[in-house]
């Protein structure tokens, strides 16, 4: 899978990015489908509750049968990652966002019927006070927002360190970047352990790669 329709990263900095992943993420742990018990490999799928809003780890074949019922408590959270290297965001838009760091995430809540706007950091996700006239102004300059499915897709914004990077993610992918940061984040500035996974991250994403299971829950 590549997230810039066939373009690939040369080799060595492929080599660096996935071994910083694999030095970053936690040791695997046997994991089970929590909603039938069978034994998950590293690649399974995930759930979202819809009435929790809290991902759940399954097997193929219950993502299948819970993911694709009409007004489920299921959503099933798609598996594909997609670097937006068209979309337009300028600084001022991004301002009128007010996000108060420079990593953010965003999703249409199908209960809330609103977009939410969130931002990770050492205590895990966080909630941002959003203005929807600057969210509708994005929109209407990148229409493939309107096509973001509902709860389980998401707006992945990194603009650390001068980057400009715009991403269509999973859910479950802005919760595994966000457990990265909570597990790796020390003191006021995050050391430099913590900015070397954020890098680590965003090049996998970059290349249409999914984040590795073990990181912890955010």
């Amino acid at each position: 899978m590549n997230a810039r329709g066939g373009e690939q990263p040369g080799q060595t900095g492929q080599r660096g990015w996935v071994a910083a992943l694999r030095a970053f993420a936690r040791p695997p742990v046997a994991a089970l489908c929590e909603l039938c018990g069978e034994p998950l490999d590293g690649t399974h799928p995930h759930l979202l509750e819809l009435e929790q809003h809290a991902l759940r780890c399954c097997c193929r074949a219950c993502a299948l049968l819970f993911g694709s019922q009409q007004n489920a408590r299921y959503k099933r959270v798609s598996e594909n990652v997609r670097w937006l290297s068209e979309f337009h965001l300028s600084d001022d838009q991004w301002d009128a966002l007010a996000i108060p760091i420079g990593i953010a995430f965003f999703y249409k809540d199908s209960a809330a019927q609103r977009v939410i706007a969130m931002y990770p950091g050492a205590a895990g996700a966080m909630q941002s006070s959003l203005d929807l006239s600057a969210w509708d102004r994005l929109v209407a300059d990148n229409p493939i927002l309107d096509t973001l499915e509902p709860d389980v897709e998401a707006l992945l914004v990194n603009r650390v360190e001068g980057a400009r990077e715009h991403y269509r993610v999973p859910i479950d992918q802005c919760y595994a970047l966000t457990g990265v940061i909570r597990a790796r984040w020390r003191g006021l500035s995050g050391g430099v352990d913590a900015w070397r996974a954020i890098h680590a991250c965003f090049a996998a994403l970059k290349a249409g790669e999914r984040l590795p299971e073990g990181v912890p829950n955010a």
